[in-house]
């Protein structure tokens, strides 16, 4: 019996924690189906997979997007395709309009990254989600959203599904050291690190004052951002910041990296500061390399963070709250380790990759190809 043919699409242009999950939603699923992965034709994605099963498909503008669909109707029988993955909630109207041009008809199944916060009842979105089969919302925040504004009329089935997360292997003592002396981290130091894309909504200017207190206070605090500058304005900025508040010593910028997970296991706690996330991938990441986490009390990071069980929260947009985490876990080493053996046993219970996967593989089956 052949395999079936998935359509793993997601053709944003950005580098993220969503499209880094479509590339590992990808590699995972060879092997159970034949995948075939399409990116936008300027997708910083291509490195992270396969060549030999990955189509760049060149986007056209809203004006002209019949073009582009066609050319994925054309991808979509040319394989047989029997299911479309989406992350980039973008890309629902051209799969859909893609969808209707083939011969196939394959499903369509959209894993919902991201919140929902208005009525999707015109007809337009009536459209739209009539030719979805099935929602997989990453948090029950998401979840309840997608119930709340799809018409009830035209709303798919929609289950929850959180993003798995590797277990990574572990660095020995002389690995971390090595790694340590390039990213200038201090044993004396308590090293934190902000994963994520430098944008405002990020929160990284919290994390700038919390330093800058904390500094103050006479604690040997230091902090490191990992992340593309989707503006950099923005990036200029924050720097501008932390030269204004003398604080180049103790705040460093390191651009994107792929050996964040590594990063992890240096670092004494890692912060997620959004206003809004989610979910909150990076977080888990943390914990599953045995990294003390705070994140801001809001969206999906409460669905991650147990309060002073498994990580700590801080108000949201609170840098002063922010502080007297880092300095609570600083100070309360007890506290601080029962959170780290806590925190792993959640990832690996909750949001392993392995056990997200096999729940994925079950619902293809189950609701797309029985």
């Amino acid at each position: 019996m052949s395999k079936p043919t998935i359509l793993e699409v997601c053709t944003s242009p950005d580098l993220g924690g969503l499209e880094l999950y479509m590339a590992q939603t990808a590699r995972a699923l060879h092997g159970t189906f034949n995948v075939i992965s399409v990116i936008s034709d300027n997708s910083k994605l291509a490195t992270y997979l396969d060549k030999d099963n990955c189509i760049e498909l060149e986007k056209k503008s809203k004006l002209f997007i019949y073009f582009s669909a066609n050319k994925l109707a054309k991808i979509i029988d040319k394989y047989n395709v029997k299911i479309i993955h989406i992350h980039w909630t973008k890309d629902i109207p051209l799969v859909v309009l893609g969808k209707l041009l083939s011969v196939s008809k394959p499903k369509i199944v959209q894993s919902r990254h991201m919140t929902m916060t208005r009525f999707k009842k015109d007809f337009y979105h009536k459209f739209l989600y009539k030719n979805i089969a099935l929602l997989l919302p990453v948090t029950n925040q998401v979840h309840e959203q997608l119930k709340k504004f799809i018409s009830t009329d035209v709303i798919p089935k929609v289950i929850t599904l959180y993003p798995g997360v590797e277990s990574n292997e572990e660095l020995t003592q002389e690995q971390r050291n090595v790694l340590k002396r390039k990213l200038k981290f201090e044993d004396e130091n308590f090293n934190i690190v902000m994963v994520g894309r430098i944008n405002h909504n990020k929160g990284q200017y919290l994390l700038i004052d919390a330093i800058e207190v904390l500094i103050e206070k006479g604690i040997n605090v230091k902090a490191y951002f990992i992340g593309n500058a989707m503006n950099r304005n923005y990036l200029n900025k924050l720097k501008m910041k932390v030269k204004n508040k003398n604080l180049e010593n103790y705040i460093e910028f390191l651009g994107f990296m792929n050996n964040v997970n590594e990063v992890y296991q240096i670092s004494d706690a890692m912060v997620l500061a959004s206003k809004k996330e989610t979910f909150g991938l990076v977080l888990v990441e943390a914990m599953m390399a045995s990294t003390a986490v705070i994140g801001s009390n809001s969206g999906g990071v409460v669905e991650i963070i147990d309060d002073e069980k498994n990580g700590l929260l801080f108000e949201t947009e609170n840098s002063v709250s922010l502080g007297e985490k880092i300095e609570l876990l600083i100070k309360e080493e007890t506290l601080s380790n029962k959170i780290i053996i806590a925190a792993k046993v959640k990832a690996l219970d909750k949001f392993e990759s392995k056990k997200q996967l096999e729940k994925l593989i079950t619902l293809f089956y189950k609701e797309l190809l029985s």
